[in-house]
C-alpha cells in the first residue's frame, strides 16, 4: 500500500479536531490518505476503548481514509522507546507515506507533545536502513522516510508556521468530530454521561472549535483554517504556491 498523507493522533479523535478539514481536501484533491491512531484513548472519562473504537471506524469511513490503524499503545503511559519507535516505523513503512501530519509541539494535554516528538523520531529511524522491523507475514520492511513531517495545532494556541484553507470543508470537519458521539456535545446523550462533563463534552467547546478555524484563517484570507508547525524549515519550488 502506497499512500500520500498519514495522519497520526495519540488519540483516537486528534485527527478529527485537528486536521480532518485538511485531509477532506487532499482527499478531493484525489490524494489518498491513513489514519494511525496510537491508543484506544481508554483513560478518557468518558466512553471506553471499545466505543472510541467504534466510533474512530465510523468517523474514518466518513472520511474517506482508505484505512485507520490502531498500535494500542498505553493511553497516558506510553513510552519514548525502542518498542513504541519500532511500532509506529513499522506503520510508516507500510503505507510508505510523503507527509506524516501528527500530534502538536506543544499542548494542554501532556500526552500530545510527547507523541509529537515520538512521531517525528519514527519518521527518522524508519529511513535507516539497519532499523528492522517486519511485516505480518515476517518479511522484512525496506526503510522509507517521509519527505514532510507537519504538526497540527491542538486545543492550546500555537501561532501557526502555515494555514491551509478548510472553508469549504468546516461542516464536514464538524460532522466528522461529531461522530465522536461519547466525547463531544451531544443533546440526546443519557443523564449517566450528561453527569462526566469535561472541558470538550459542551456545546461551548464546539463553537470554540469553530472560531479557532475562524482565527487561523483570518491572516490568509480564509473564512477557516487549520494551523500546522514544522520543525525542519520546508523548500518551495514555486512562490506561487504561497498566497
Amino acid at each position: 500500500m502506497k499512500i500520500d498523507i498519514l495522519a497520526v493522533g495519540v488519540h483516537p479523535d486528534d485527527v478529527e479536531l485537528s486536521c480532518s478539514g485538511t485531509l477532506l481536501r487532499h482527499i478531493d484533491q484525489g490524494k489518498t490518505v491513513g489514519l494511525l491512531d496510537l491508543t484506544r484513548g481508554e483513560l478518557g472519562t468518558r466512553g471506553t476503548a471499545a466505543i472510541r473504537t467504534r466510533e474512530a471506524e465510523e468517523a474514518a469511513r466518513m472520511m474517506g481514509a482508505q484505512f485507520r490503524w490502531n498500535l494500542d499503545l498505553a493511553d497516558g503511559f506510553f513510552a519514548h522507546d525502542q518498542v513504541s519507535i519500532r511500532a509506529i516505523v513499522g506503520a510508516i513503512r507500510a503505507c510508505r507515506p510523503e507527509i506524516v501530519l501528527c500530534n502538536a509541539l506543544s499542548d494542554r494535554h501532556p500526552d500530545h507533545g510527547r507523541a509529537a516528538k515520538l512521531v517525528a523520531d519514527a519518521c527518522f529511524f524508519s529511513g535507516l536502513v539497519k532499523v528492522e522491523t517486519h511485516d505480518p507475514e515476517g518479511t522484512i520492511q525496506p526503510q522509507w522516510r517521509p519527505k514532510a513531517v507537519y504538526h497540527y495545532i491542538q486545543d492550546k494556541h500555537l501561532d501557526p508556521d502555515f494555514v491551509v484553507d478548510i472553508s469549504a470543508y468546516i461542516d464536514r470537519k464538524m460532522e466528522l468530530v461529531l461522530a465522536f458521539r461519547s466525547q463531544f456535545f451531544n443533546p440526546d446523550a443519557d443523564e449517566y454521561t450528561q453527569e462526566l462533563a469535561t472541558p470538550i463534552s459542551g456545546k461551548s467547546f464546539m463553537d470554540f472549535l469553530r472560531a479557532k478555524g475562524a482565527v487561523f484563517g483570518r491572516p490568509a484570507g480564509f473564512d477557516y483554517a487549520e494551523g500546522y508547525q514544522f520543525v525542519r524549515t520546508p523548500g518551495v519550488l514555486d512562490l506561487f504556491d504561497l498566497v
